[in-house]
């Protein structure tokens, strides 16, 4: 059995890699959305900040804002301190694509990526151009400007692959990603993040696994999700015993309206490791980037497996207008 050294989790938003006293470039783009999910109602700005009175004025203050962005950034600098520290030989990333790279002509449940590259690559001026607001300053932050291609996985990846259909997972597998004019030719942002905030540019092989989440009809479900997890523990399980393996959850959690209440909810089931508890919150709550959350939960299910628990480095509430939105910022790690 191969060994699980490292298991790690992270928020991923572009304010983790945005100076606070430009979070309003993305305030602006909230003021005007009309969609806002909140508890699984969707609503127009001046409707949800009456729905949160008294509002978050004082919490999206720059003074406020630069406290929580250098909080993060502690957690960030303690998760690339263990990914360092445990010297993995491969890595397991579960995240998601947010039509960046699979569009309309195929998007499977789930996918895990067999090639033997992983390209990490700079959008165009023109894709540059048609990002949201708020969204191009972060690019650094998880793609570098040169661009970058770093090594995959693919005898771990199709044992993994194996190990799940197995476990009756009929993943979809890819040995290189797709590319054209109407998407990005390297690997999403969930992914690249991981690879330059806490793997430092400089990963071992590694194995993404895309989990379906945000986009629908297909989208996985949240005991599906858990249950991805234990198909997962199984197949780590099967990897050679000299293996030293790290596992990386990359995403979550609310976003762009944050909510407190319902990210501790779910950070305290994780923390005990009840996944009926985690499999009960309804999926409506799983609307919007919120959805991301559900990257988490097959780590936390194969981790239930090998008898770990989570350790919460820190969470991170980042507001930045008086209506709540922003995006929760979480940071875990698996003893």
């Amino acid at each position: 059995m191969a060994e699980v050294v490292c298991a790690l989790a992270c928020s991923h938003g572009p304010l983790l890699a945005t100076p606070p006293d430009m979070w309003d470039l993305r305030a602006g783009a909230d003021r005007e959305n009309k969609r806002h999910w909140y508890r699984g109602r969707q609503m127009d700005y001046a409707t949800l900040l009456a729905e949160r009175q008294p509002g978050f004025h004082d919490e999206a203050s720059l003074p406020q804002r630069q406290l929580r962005h250098d909080a993060c950034q502690r957690a960030l600098d303690e998760m690339a301190r263990r990914f360092r520290a445990a010297r993995p030989d491969v890595a397991i990333i579960l995240g998601n694509d947010q039509r960046e790279v699979f569009r309309e002509d195929l998007t499977a449940g789930f996918t895990v990526y067999a090639g033997d590259e992983i390209p990490n690559t700079p959008l165009s001026e023109e894709q540059v151009r048609r990002l949201p607001p708020g969204v191009a300053v972060a690019e650094e932050g998880h793609c570098p400007p040169g661009g970058a291609i770093y090594p995959g996985d693919r005898r771990t990846a199709e044992s993994l692959v194996q190990a799940l259909v197995a476990e009756s997972f009929d993943v979809a597998v890819s040995y290189r990603l797709p590319g054209g004019a109407d998407r990005q030719h390297g690997i999403p942002h969930a992914f690249g993040f991981i690879y330059r905030r806490i793997m430092e540019d400089a990963p071992p092989p590694s194995v993404p696994v895309f989990t379906n989440v945000g986009v629908p009809p297909n989208r996985p479900l949240t005991r599906r999700c858990l249950q991805m997890g234990h198909a997962l523990a199984k197949g780590i399980a099967a990897l050679p015993s000299d293996l030293r393996v790290a596992i990386v959850a990359s995403g979550g959690f609310t976003h762009f309206v944050v909510d407190e209440e319902l990210d501790r909810r779910i950070l305290d089931a994780m923390r005990r490791g009840d996944e009926a508890a985690l499999a009960a919150v309804p999926e409506s709550h799983f609307e919007g980037n919120t959805c991301e959350i559900k990257s988490w939960y097959p780590l936390v299910a194969a981790m239930n497996d090998l008898g770990r628990r989570m350790e919460v480095i820190d969470y991170v509430p980042c507001y930045r207008t008086e209506a709540g939105t922003g995006s929760g910022m979480a940071f875990a790690s698996w003893q």
